[in-house]
């Protein structure tokens, strides 16, 4: 999920705020929450996730097949290939993984925004748009989808493998593909009860009086 759009800055502090007025504070945070709201949970960033996951299932599936000739292979120049084969998918997998873990610290500081700038002001009527309930949802099915065939994949796969019939360079192979899966799914799940918390938190909730009060 990296992108090329900058993260805005975060609200400035207390004691040097120039908003003319109330008005002119809600206007700022509603273009920035809008933003924000746009990169940790817009559909454009659920299709960014599962491309770079793609690209990592194709280095992966580039690399199980190398292992695959390996166990093939029968003297050091048959094996040529299989290294050729397992760099080749090393030079797929390794960027895609980091990319993957670049865009999740970027949806860490997006997240760290949607708290600052939300917990400035409450505006019902205006916060209505930030909630998104369907891509919130969209996120949430497809996530845990993905993350069950996953998981059932890494649980199934080295249960029902039969010696003699399935390699391990073919279990590793499946299994790596499963974990991927579960991964991705588990990070497209963590963004959707994130934000859902965000909304029920920062936009929904309002803060409680004290119990006890002390004066002087």
């Amino acid at each position: 999920m990296p992108t090329r759009s900058p993260l805005p800055p975060s609200p400035p502090p207390v004691e040097i705020r120039a908003w003319p007025g109330r008005e002119d504070l809600l206007r700022d945070r509603a273009v920035v929450l809008g933003e924000l709201v746009k990169m940790f949970i817009g559909p454009a960033r659920l299709g960014i996730l599962w491309m770079w996951a793609g690209v990592a299932a194709l280095g992966w599936s580039v690399v199980g097949t190398a292992l695959l000739m390996f166990e093939d292979s029968y003297d050091a120049l048959s094996a040529v290939p299989a290294v050729v084969c397992l760099a080749g998918g090393a030079a797929v997998l390794v960027p895609a993984v980091a990319l993957l873990g670049v865009g999740v610290a970027r949806d860490l500081r997006v997240h760290r925004l949607l708290v600052e700038w939300g917990g400035l002001d409450r505006d019902p009527a205006g916060d209505a748009p930030l909630r998104m309930p369907r891509a919130s949802l969209l996120w949430l099915l497809m996530s845990f989808a993905l993350c069950a065939v996953g998981l059932f994949t890494c649980v199934v796969v080295p249960a029902t493998a039969r010696a003699g019939e399935e390699t391990y360079g073919l279990v590793t192979l499946l299994m790596g593909l499963g974990f991927l899966s579960w991964l991705t799914g588990l990070t497209g799940l963590v963004k959707a009860f994130a934000h859902r918390r965000w909304v029920l938190r920062v936009i929904v909730g309002v803060p409680a009086d004290p119990l006890v009060t002390v004066e002087g």
